[in-house]
């Protein structure tokens, strides 16, 4: 019995140290990849876009008198003196769509979005001079496509000049004048989507913006302001943030919700695996004691390979096809390798009611806790301590001196 016990323990630590090897090799496939893949989506999609605010420039002209004495005499030139004016900006209402399209690039999933901007701006215009306005709209992010630019400046739609990192109009303004500008475009961008007030602290004044999501799973990151209000809208929330005066170092934002990973979850389950092999060697040993099955170490060497199939056709498969129809075609084939092998070694009976639901349970819904995020830790140990209470309710009669005691040698026959 003790030769018996080493040998599966030889086995069980063979096959883990076969785990780690698989597990490091899908991590690595999946970081390496990640590097590489993430440009190609971002060449494509777009990056993670921060929008901030347009700036307003008031320039004018003042013409000064300047007095200079040549050969004794005063003489009175008038010089043009130009006139530098930032323009306060008064309020802001801003509509904002984000819809999320996720897109799978090998063993990861990225999480890329489209997003509407649509904004209407109102600049104090405090200088009772006539002259001239340039209003410069920063890019959100250089590596973007912008359809349907449009900047209005009080009803009218303006020229503008694109350079790399922002659009720009110039148009005269009259004293007294409010600077009125509308913008607009849809874009895309991956990751996340953040509206900077200002670098720094910043102070807003009648500031609104109302942001409609096409997912339920909202998260704001750490640094950035939580809505004023929300609501449900199908398929996703509308969510206000509405300030009649604030000063804030904040930022508003959405980080979009991620997919499972296919690659960093099958890492997990396959660094996990040993617990599941265990369980259910510790429960085929005690099953095969309890009823007098006599499995040798070999059988239990072909169920550890069986179990492995289970993690190595997984590896493969979730860069191929979605992670359930991954985990349902491996765990059909290592289900159909332990029941078909083990209903020749102890008939058809032990092979599918005793070890056909034992690996359902230890590896199957083992690897599924994995996919109910905050709670696969919890459902693990609930398993584990009713696996552990039915033992020993089985088990409480057995003399197990007896059961590891030596057996006495037979008599050899003589010739």
């Amino acid at each position: 019995m003790l030769r018996h016990i080493a040998a599966l323990i030889f086995i069980f630590v063979c096959t883990t140290i076969a785990w780690m090897i698989l597990g490091s090799t899908i991590m690595l496939r999946t970081h390496s990849s990640d590097d590489l893949l993430k440009g190609h989506v971002a060449s494509t999609w777009g990056t993670t876009q921060e929008q901030v605010p347009p700036a307003a420039t008031f320039v004018w002209n003042e013409t000064v008198a300047v007095r200079t004495k040549e050969d004794g005499k005063t003489i009175v030139r008038n010089h043009d003196v130009e006139h530098t004016n930032s323009l306060q900006l008064d309020s802001t209402r801003l509509q904002v769509g984000l819809n999320l399209n996720h897109r799978q690039k090998g063993l990861l999933w990225y999480s890329t979005y489209a997003v509407d901007f649509d904004g209407d701006y109102s600049f104090h215009n405090n200088v009772a001079v006539p002259g001239t306005v340039t209003l410069r709209l920063p890019f959100p992010a250089q590596r973007a496509v912008y359809d349907g630019l449009t900047m209005v400046f009080n009803g009218q739609r303006v020229a503008t000049s694109i350079d790399e990192t922002a659009a720009t109009s110039k148009l005269a303004l009259v004293p007294g004048q409010t600077a009125n500008l509308h913008v607009a475009y849809r874009s895309h961008g991956m990751g996340s989507w953040r509206y900077k007030l200002a670098d720094g602290i910043a102070q807003v004044h009648d500031f609104s913006l109302v942001m409609r999501t096409n997912f339920k799973d909202i998260d704001f990151a750490d640094d950035t302001l939580s809505p004023t209000a929300k609501k449900e809208i199908p398929g996703g929330w509308e969510l206000n943030w509405r300030y009649s005066d604030m000063v804030s170092g904040l930022q508003i934002g959405m980080e979009m919700p991620e997919k499972l990973q296919p690659g960093p979850l099958a890492g997990e389950i396959s660094y996990f695996a040993p617990v599941s092999l265990f369980f259910f060697f510790f429960l085929m040993f005690i099953i095969t004691t309890l009823r007098g099955i006599d499995l040798h170490p070999m059988n239990y060497f072909f169920l550890a390979a069986a179990f492995f199939a289970f993690h190595l056709l997984l590896a493969y498969l979730v860069d191929h096809i979605s992670i359930h129809a991954a985990m349902a075609i491996s765990s059909v084939v290592s289900i159909f390798l332990v029941v078909s092998y083990l209903r020749l070694v102890a008939g058809i009976r032990f092979a599918a009611l005793e070890a056909g639901t034992a690996q359902l349970i230890y590896l199957v819904v083992f690897s599924y806790a994995f996919f109910w995020k905050g709670f696969t830790g919890l459902s693990i140990t609930v398993i584990s301590v009713i696996t552990l209470f039915i033992v020993m309710q089985a088990t409480g009669r057995i003399r197990w001196s007896d059961k590891f005691a030596r057996r006495p040698e037979l008599p050899q026959k003589s010739a």
